[in-house]
């Protein structure tokens, strides 16, 4: 089943559906208040900074270009050989979502000069699978799935394993798990969010041509991290911000259209209309 006629609706995880907050209150129970909230926006920056090193340390430049590797015969054609290998292997380098996750929250434990028992770092990871959602999640949800028209997909950088338990097993979005169509992952292109090639894998395992402009401006990206609404808007998405607290658009990487969400919402509940209301792309 595809949704290759209708309005795709891309719900970002983590941040957009569910929130970690309770996971800094586990934090809390270890190093207090002050210093879990610390902890956990060091976490949560190292988690984002890794995906994007990842990317740039696997470009498609590298992946595309042409080496000679069949078995060299002179010293100049052997040096070329090794140079080819070691790029190839390079440009492989892909650690998924699970990982970044817990080398992240080692770093930031470092950085904050504490640690924790084996444990309670599984313990932490295990939180993942039974994050609450933000209040205006339900609500919104229950009005999407009444509509024929949405083809609603959770769209994140986490493996699917993490995404599907996090759906499915989080106390109050489970209970909202079946209104999805799908879980569409980057495991496959081995890319995260923001690259192109996250979101044209999007497109094409919801039945739209990523070729197709059309196509791609019928599919909306429901988020509430900036550098993720400029990535979609990028390759011809329409974009959704989440401004839950009210700040306002303030990101300023790119100029015009491109650089800025196609709707801002301070409420999930304002989705169905606000997407409603913009005409489709001819």
């Amino acid at each position: 089943m595809s949704g290759e006629k209708k309005t795709i609706l891309a719900f970002d995880a983590y941040g957009t559906l569910l929130s970690t907050e309770s996971i800094a209150k586990k934090l809390s129970s270890h190093f207090g208040q002050e210093k879990a909230q610390t902890i956990a926006a060091t976490w949560r920056k190292y988690q984002l900074e890794y995906t994007w090193r990842l990317n740039s340390m696997s470009t498609q430049s590298i992946k595309t270009q042409s080496y000679q590797c069949t078995a060299p015969s002179t010293q100049s054609s052997i040096n070329s050989w090794f140079n080819a290998s070691l790029l190839t292997q390079l440009a492989d380098i892909y650690e998924d979502f699970s990982k970044v996750t817990l080398r992240s929250l080692r770093n930031a434990l470092a950085e904050s000069s504490v640690s924790l028992e084996q444990n309670d770092i599984d313990g932490l990871m295990k939180s993942y699978d039974s994050l609450s959602i933000f209040p205006d999640v339900a609500p919104a949800l229950e009005a999407i799935a009444k509509q024929s028209n949405f083809y609603p997909v959770v769209f994140s950088n986490g493996t699917h394993t993490m995404v599907s338990n996090s759906v499915n097993k989080s106390p109050d979005l489970s209970k909202h798990a079946s209104t999805f169509k799908d879980i569409v992952v980057v495991e496959e292109p081995k890319r995260f969010k923001p690259t192109p090639e996250s979101y044209t894998h999007l497109a094409k395992t919801v039945g739209k041509d990523p070729s197709s402009k059309e196509d791609m401006a019928s599919m909306w990206l429901i988020s509430g991290n900036p550098f993720d609404v400029v990535g979609a808007r990028a390759v011809g998405m329409q974009a959704c911000w989440v401004d839950r607290a009210g700040n306002g658009w303030q990101d300023g990487l790119l100029e015009g259209e491109i650089g800025r969400p196609t709707v801002i919402v301070s409420s999930l509940e304002e989705v169905p209309s606000k997407v409603s209301g913009v005409l489709p792309v001819q």
